[in-house]
C-alpha cells in the first residue's frame, strides 16, 4: 500500500482565540498559518506526491493551496475527513467547556463521548479510518507501493487515524499531541501499518519516501513487506 502525510491544517484565526470553531464557516488561517502553508511547497520538495486529498473546511483548502498551485495538482474534496461535529460546543470558549460535565468524559474516555447535537468521537474514528485506507487503496492501485499522497484535516481527526494505525484504543488518543502545520506519516501494507512521524515539525521530509525497489527487483511490481525489522530499522539503503 501507499504513504500518507497526515497535515494538520495551519494556524487559524480560531486557534489563538480559545474558541472551538468546529464546522463554524468562514474560520480561514491567520497570518501565521498562512505563512505555514506557503513553507509546505519547500518542506515537502523532496516528496513526491501523487494526490492531495483535503477536508471541506476552508483553513484545509488554505492550507494546501500553495502546494496544489506549486505541484500542478488538483485538490479532492472528502467530507469524511472533515472536522468533528462538536454540535452545541461548536463557538463556545474552551474554558467554558472545561467545566461541562462532558469535558471530563472527552479526556478520559472519548470512545464514550458524544457532542450534544453533533457526533460521537467513536463515530469520527470511523468514517476518517474508512476514507483514509479508502484513498490509500486507490492511490496505490493508480501509482503503486511506492506512491505518497497527503491529506490535510483536522486535529482530533488526524489523532483518531494515528491511535488506530498504532493500535491503540480511541480512549487513549489523547495522549497523541498533533500541533496546526505539522506532519505526521503512516505506511500502510497488506497486514499493519507502520507509523513513521507523528507531529513532525521539521523542514525536510524526503526521508519519508519509501527506497526504490533493487534493480533485479524492478521488472515485477514488488510490494513493500508487512513485517517490521527484528531490532529496529537499520535505515534508509539510498
Amino acid at each position: 500500500m501507499a504513504t500518507v502525510i497526515l497535515l494538520r491544517h495551519g494556524r487559524s484565526t480560531a486557534n489563538g482565540s480559545g474558541v472551538l470553531a468546529g464546522r463554524a464557516p468562514r474560520v480561514g488561517l491567520d497570518e501565521t498559518g498562512q505563512a505555514q502553508a506557503g513553507a509546505l511547497v519547500e518542506r515537502l520538495s523532496g516528496v513526491p506526491l501523487a494526490g492531495l486529498v483535503t477536508s471541506p473546511l476552508l483553513r484545509c483548502k488554505q492550507t494546501v493551496a500553495p502546494l496544489a498551485t506549486a505541484r500542478g495538482l488538483d485538490r479532492l474534496t472528502e467530507p469524511r475527513l472533515s472536522e468533528v461535529d462538536y454540535g452545541d460546543w461548536t463557538g463556545r470558549e474552551l474554558r467554558t467547556l472545561a467545566k461541562e460535565p462532558l469535558w471530563r468524559v472527552v479526556q478520559a474516555h472519548p470512545s464514550a463521548a458524544v457532542f450534544p447535537g453533533g457526533e460521537g468521537l467513536a463515530n469520527v474514528q470511523t468514517r476518517a479510518v474508512a476514507a483514509v485506507r479508502e484513498h490509500d487503496a486507490t492511490i496505490t492501485a493508480q501509482h503503486g507501493d511506492g506512491a505518497v499522497w497527503l491529506l490535510c484535516s483536522h486535529g482530533d481527526v488526524i489523532k483518531s487515524v494515528l491511535a488506530d494505525a498504532l493500535g491503540q484504543h480511541l480512549d487513549s488518543f489523547q495522549r497523541i499531541v498533533v500541533d496546526p502545520a505539522s506532519v505526521s506519516v503512516v505506511r500502510y501494507t497488506e497486514t499493519r501499518p507502520f507509523v513513521l512521524r507523528v507531529n513532525d515539525h521539521s523542514s525536510d521530509l524526503a526521508g519519508i519516501v519509501p527506497p526504490k525497489p533493487e534493480p533485479k527487483r524492478r521488472r515485477r511490481a514488488a510490494k513493500l513487506s508487512s513485517d517490521a525489522e527484528v531490532g529496529g530499522s537499520t535505515g534508509r539503503k539510498d
